[in-house]
């Protein structure tokens, strides 16, 4: 059944938790080392592989004296930046050996959150996989802040899935995959080998972190695959500490936890819109707006907007929250705080009369809208 599943895949996305490739000491050349070698042998069955990988701030904490996780953003950078040309010496050694060839991308969220960044960053990794590089791709750790951070490399890896249309996300983690329980407390727990649908009661099922050297735990991995299979996307958690696994894996094995894409993926803008265009502002719709796009699938008029908060700009992605301020869709405005401030709660015939000018009767086009609701329910 795993086999059959997995058949269909030609472009993979690996994302390698720095559990599985550090230790207290810094980075493990020797598992660096055998994981290169599984990730040439996948090459060389005709699989296109794109690695995200963690790693950097736990190879150069140790030059800075850090125990555990860096305390704040500017240790963290600084460590970060100590540590990534490491990072990368290592990989490229171990792939060089194996006269394969690898690349670095570094990305923050802004870089994806743009529409024309993002379609660049795309057509970069497109050209490296068309002449038979693996790009090994990390946060921006050196230069990122809290406004524009992934927040963790699971949620990247998700993020670069849909970027490069890829078939299959697998996550490597020091743990077997997603249990019923927590493994470390319940000896009981039970390995789920297979997911058909996440819902809140798989989410429910992962923790968070327990680890000094990385940033996501089981939930983070458990968001990515979600959002992953939302794509159409099928995603793996596998335990990247047991050598030969990926090629178990790819071997059609009943390891780690699989989760099987939706049949009926959301669009790529909208996957885009939803998970990696982060919101600046928030819009308060009446109950009419809320009918309109809700049950209507129609787009947001000025009409409809009876509040504001934040700041935001014409092309900006917003949250839309009902009258008790629970949010239930995104999308990408039309018109600046400025104007909407103008604007709301008017007919469109109005628009232009109040502004002088128009960029259209829609504050939120229907096709850059995205139901919050539509996302839980997948």
């Amino acid at each position: 059944m795993r086999k059959t599943l997995i058949a269909p895949t030609k472009r993979i996305v690996i994302k390698v938790g720095s559990a599985v490739i550090t230790n207290i000491n810094g980075l493990n050349r020797q598992r660096i080392e055998t994981l290169a070698e599984e990730i040439c042998a996948l090459r060389c069955r005709g699989y296109e592989v794109i690695v995200v990988s963690s790693g950097s701030v736990a190879a150069g904490k140790g030059d800075l004296g850090i125990v555990g996780r860096p305390k704040s953003i500017p240790l963290k950078q600084a460590a970060a930046a100590i540590g990534q040309s490491r990072l990368m010496r290592c990989y490229r050694t171990a792939f060089r050996s194996r006269d394969e060839n690898v690349a670095q991308i570094l990305l923050t969220r802004d870089d994806l959150a743009n529409r024309r960044r993002y379609l660049n960053a795309r057509n970069t990794l497109m050209t490296l996989l068309e002449y038979g590089v693996v790009p090994i791709i990390n946060e921006n750790d050196t230069v990122v802040v809290d406004e524009i951070r992934f927040g963790d490399n699971d949620n990247l890896s998700s993020m670069v899935t849909s970027l490069t249309e890829s078939h299959l996300l697998v996550i490597l983690s020091d743990v077997d995959g997603l249990f019923n329980s927590d493994p470390h407390n319940n000896p009981d727990a039970v390995l789920i080998h297979e997911v058909e649908r996440i819902t809140e009661e798989i989410e429910s099922m992962a923790g968070l972190s327990s680890n000094d050297v990385g940033t996501g735990g089981m939930y983070t991995k458990v968001r990515a695959a979600k959002r992953a299979t939302m794509n159409g996307c099928g995603a793996a958690i596998i335990n990247g500490l047991e050598p030969g696994n990926l090629g178990r894996f790819f071997d059609g094995e009943d390891i780690g936890t699989y989760f099987i894409p939706n049949t009926h993926p959301m669009a790529a803008k909208k996957h885009w819109i939803a998970f990696t265009k982060k919101p600046r502002g928030k819009l308060f719709i009446d109950q009419g707006g809320f009918n309109a796009i809700v049950s209507d699938g129609r787009s947001l008029l000025p009409a409809g907007v009876k509040g504001v908060e934040g700041g935001f700009d014409r092309g900006d992605a917003v949250r839309l929250c009902d009258r008790d301020g629970n949010e239930f869709a995104k999308g990408v405005i039309n018109y600046t705080l400025a104007e909407l401030l103008q604007i709301m709660g008017k007919k469109t015939s109005e628009i232009e009369t109040v502004l002088g000018y128009k960029y259209g009767d829609e504050i939120i086009h229907r096709d850059n809208l995205v139901l919050t609701q539509s996302e839980d329910k997948e």
